[in-house]
């Protein structure tokens, strides 16, 4: 098939998402809107007469949970409970529903919720192991990802290599990354054996990052928000890149091309470089991410706030609000393949400076 067509129906594939994403989105802030002031989407909701605090809202939707919330009911919240699992010495594996804390409202076993925490009441120590929103969240993108990649993988040796429905969302993807991303990055002859790591991580970081828009049930969890997913991650390219590497790249560093003298600076700083390099990929996405959420809530919250103030300013502001985070959704969207294309790539590129051929070490000699 033509480049030309599959880059057509790649284009109608997107915006025929994204059009559903905002047709979610302005329905579900409209809907918020018209309500009372209320901590939208939050486990504990505020009384009448309870002054509305943004701050309290907003970190408690970036925050993991261990119950994912669906909607609201006679001012009480409807949610799915997530299995709490805890492992300690003195008790062993304790397994129950979170709707047993009741919104942190009640203790279950010696346990309790602290600012969506499990603490032990008497202080002893063990392992929560629970599957949270996030990991929920997790576990539903993998699935999710898993059935695309897998259907679209059966139609194309049926078809004879035709692109249909989701096939033709994801080869010019698959193909973009290795002809445009990897390819240069890494080199013709090294790319292949890190191809199936790099598809895994833009894929998994793109589909979270899509579910984490959805301001509804299956979506609204801050998945590439949340530090320790994106910790892991960065972990998993400083791993490969470590054991990718051959002599002429640890020469670099330990003895780089430079005056002797200039050894105190260099190689400090080389050795500091490789730490950092992770440690950057790990901030970017996770800071990228949360203050993408943590905006779309400001403007939000600005319903409520200039709502208590004056009932017709709070209607004006819930217009302009509406409008301002169906921009926001629309500048988070592109946001949300920026980062796994940039995450991608700079993972591609530190595989690809793992390896230094004898040609460049000569060059730079």
């Amino acid at each position: 098939m033509k480049s030309s067509v599959k880059s057509r129906k790649f284009v109608n594939k997107f915006f025929k998402y994204f059009g559903v994403l905002v047709f979610f989105t302005t329905f579900s802030v409209a809907k918020a809107g018209n309500e009372p002031a209320h901590e939208a989407g939050a486990e504990h909701h505020a009384k009448a007469n309870d002054k509305f605090k943004p701050g309290e809202m907003i970190f408690d939707h970036i925050k993991d949970g261990h119950d994912w919330h669906l909607w609201d009911y006679n001012g009480h919240p409807v949610s799915i409970s997530l299995p709490v699992i805890i492992y300690s010495e003195s008790k062993g594996v304790e397994c129950f529903s979170s709707s047993h804390f009741e919104h942190g409202h009640a203790s279950h076993l010696g346990y309790k919720l602290v600012d969506k925490k499990i603490v032990a009441e008497d202080g002893h120590k063990f392992y929560d192991l629970s599957i949270t929103k996030n990991v929920a969240s997790m576990l539903l993108g993998v699935l999710l990802l898993l059935i695309a990649v897998l259907y679209s993988a059966a139609r194309y040796k049926k078809n004879s290599g035709k692109l249909y429905g989701v096939q033709s969302f994801l080869e010019p993807v698959i193909l973009f990354i290795r002809d445009d991303l990897a390819k240069p990055s890494i080199g013709e002859k090294r790319y292949a054996r890190f191809m199936p790591f790099l598809l895994t991580v833009f894929f998994f970081i793109l589909i979270n990052n899509l579910m984490g828009l959805i301001p509804m049930f299956p979506g609204g969890a801050n998945v590439t928000g949340n530090i320790a997913v994106t910790m892991v991650l960065a972990l998993l390219v400083f791993i490969i890149t470590t054991f990718s590497t051959n002599g002429g790249y640890w020469k670099h560093i330990f003895l780089p091309p430079v005056p002797i003298p200039m050894y105190i600076i260099i190689v400090p700083i080389e050795i500091l470089g490789v730490f950092l390099k992770p440690l950057v990929l790990m901030i970017r996405l996770f800071a990228n991410i949360t203050a993408g959420h943590i905006i779309i809530l400001g403007f939000f919250s600005l319903i409520f706030i200039f709502g208590e103030m004056s009932k017709p300013l709070g209607y004006g502001v819930t217009v302009l609000s509406v409008a301002f985070n169906l921009a926001m959704n629309c500048l988070e969207l592109l946001v949300a393949f920026l980062q796994a294309y940039v995450f991608t790539l700079l993972a591609a590129m530190y595989f690809g400076q793992a390896k230094v051929e004898h040609h460049h070490e000569e060059a730079h000699h």
